[in-house]
């Protein structure tokens, strides 16, 4: 067989596997749709919040059923979703679900610097009752729904999740080369040069808090995440400011480490100084250099 055969075949066959997947779309949307309940869930932040609610101001939603922070797989979609968070809820409203407790998601999102919505499913049936607990057993998958006038909900389409499929463009680039993708090793960090994860978190001291909350939501268009106790959340581009009142004007980075005491022995062994402890896994720190940052060990 010539190569030029062996070329007119393959074109042939990406024709036929793109008619195949127009066909596979037509059937998943004759498939009825059928109304579910408004489950509660609870956000990474802590606060419960219903189904509806993800919805926004959205007419659909995009639910990513994630096995959570031990699926180093489950965290290589997640990583490929986060690239494309921005274009997709111009759409539909995304979330991320998994069982791992809100205050796990919330560090774990924060080292992966996710910028999409995470919800705990723990204490619900929602991710039983769509499909995705199999025998007591996560499993990955998508989960579309809608809306309607009346607030009703319906799940629109489903799909499995796993190697190959069309949501983690990774195993199409393994399969261009010569190796495929076996022996495929899933990164458990995005740094694995260090220690150190830098999350999405920036803290920041300012003089005039009243005054600087609105020039930064209303003149840099930084989004309004929440108002807390003593700060403010705001974000941009997928970056977080923690704002509070402070005279003197610090601004704080912040890393994820998996054992805070090798690291804070490391960082006292070489001049750094600790500037505010939270409790023994988190703490302020200033370096000899200037450079001010947050310390915090994710919570397993």
């Amino acid at each position: 067989m010539t190569m030029s055969n062996i070329q007119q075949q393959i074109e042939a066959l990406e024709l036929e596997i793109l008619e195949k997947k127009k066909q596979l779309t037509q059937l998943r949307k004759s498939v009825q749709e059928r109304q579910v309940e408004n489950y509660e869930l609870v956000r990474s932040s802590g606060e419960k919040v219903t189904l509806l609610e993800l919805f926004g101001d959205q007419d659909e939603l995009i639910v990513i059923h994630n096995m959570g922070k031990s699926c180093s797989y489950c965290t290589m979609w997640a990583d490929g979703f986060n690239g494309v968070y921005q274009h997709l809820v111009g759409k539909a409203s995304f979330v991320l679900s998994s069982p791992d407790a809100p205050e796990v998601q919330e560090d774990f999102a924060a080292s992966r610097k996710w910028q999409f919505p995470i919800v705990s499913v723990q204490g619900s049936s929602f991710t039983r009752d769509v499909g995705f607990i199999q025998e007591d057993s996560y499993h990955p998958g998508v989960s579309t729904f809608r809306k309607d006038e009346e607030g009703k909900i319906y799940l629109h389409a489903q799909a499995q999740l796993g190697p190959g499929d069309d949501y983690c463009v990774t195993w199409h680039l393994f399969d261009l080369l010569p190796s495929g993708a076996s022996g495929v090793k899933v990164k458990r960090n995005l740094n694995e040069r260090s220690p150190f994860q830098l999350t999405n978190n920036v803290a920041l001291g300012v003089k005039d808090y009243e005054k600087a909350i609105p020039f930064y939501r209303d003149v840099l268009g930084m989004k309004l995440e929440r108002t807390l106790e003593n700060e403010t959340q705001l974000s941009i581009s997928g970056t977080n400011f923690f704002i509070e009142e402070s005279a003197e004007n610090n601004v704080y980075f912040e890393f994820a480490v998996e054992n805070i005491d090798e690291v804070k022995r490391a960082l006292l062994d070489n001049g750094c100084e600790v500037t505010k402890v939270y409790h023994d896994k988190s703490f302020m720190i200033v370096d000899p250099f200037g450079l001010q940052f947050h310390m915090f060990e994710g919570k397993k």
